[in-house]
């Protein structure tokens, strides 16, 4: 009997394959499903994120359907695809959400300290402080409907997403994040 050739193979089998160590099944899954991967990457957009980004979370949202996947779960490509797309959102979201950080109270770092492994106590309180003394800053000078806005603006949320958890209209919160913003810069000159 003469054995499939791997672009022979279903999904399925390839899987099965690569479960069992096979790395040429597992290159040959990661091929077939390379063009589903950019499709979903190419769906997402965030400033300072490449698509080749969400390209690469997807691809590791493929690994995992290729480690988690057993034959009782239905067809691979219906499993893949979703932990394809959950990986991406997730990362997007992640991303959306990280908080972002104004420029006079970022602490640097170098290349070593970044990849030494250990987290750095020093820097880590320093960055703590930092952030205990923007907060203080802005209790002091926004008011408190500026303070909400600003905080969920600073967590990456848009202009109408802010409008709709505040009840208010758009002027309104574009007049208080650029109130908020000119605020703190006139604290932050003050204090130095």
């Amino acid at each position: 009997m003469v054995e499939k050739s791997l672009d022979e193979r279903t999904d399925e089998e390839l899987v099965a394959l690569a479960q069992a160590g096979d790395k040429e099944a597992e290159e040959a899954i990661l091929s077939r499903y390379g063009g589903l991967v950019r499709y979903f990457a190419r769906k997402f957009f965030l400033k300072d994120k490449e698509t080749e980004d969400f390209a690469i979370e997807g691809t590791w949202g493929l690994y995992q359907a290729i480690e988690k996947y057993k034959s009782d779960m239905g067809s691979f490509k219906s499993f893949a695809t979703k932990c394809i797309a959950r990986r991406i959102t997730d990362f997007y979201k992640t991303e959306k959400r990280t908080k972002k950080v104004p420029a006079e109270i970022c602490v640097p770092y170098t290349d070593e300290e970044l990849f030494d492994g250990d987290s750095n106590p020093e820097q880590t309180l320093i960055y703590n402080e930092e952030e205990k003394r923007l907060n203080k800053i802005m209790s002091r000078v926004l008011t408190d409907f500026e303070f909400k806005v600003f905080v969920m603006f600073l967590n990456g949320e848009k202009i109408s997403e802010i409008c709709e958890a505040t009840g208010k209209n758009y002027k309104s919160v574009d007049n208080a994040i650029q109130r908020s913003k000119q605020k703190l810069k006139k604290a932050l000159t003050e204090e130095k």
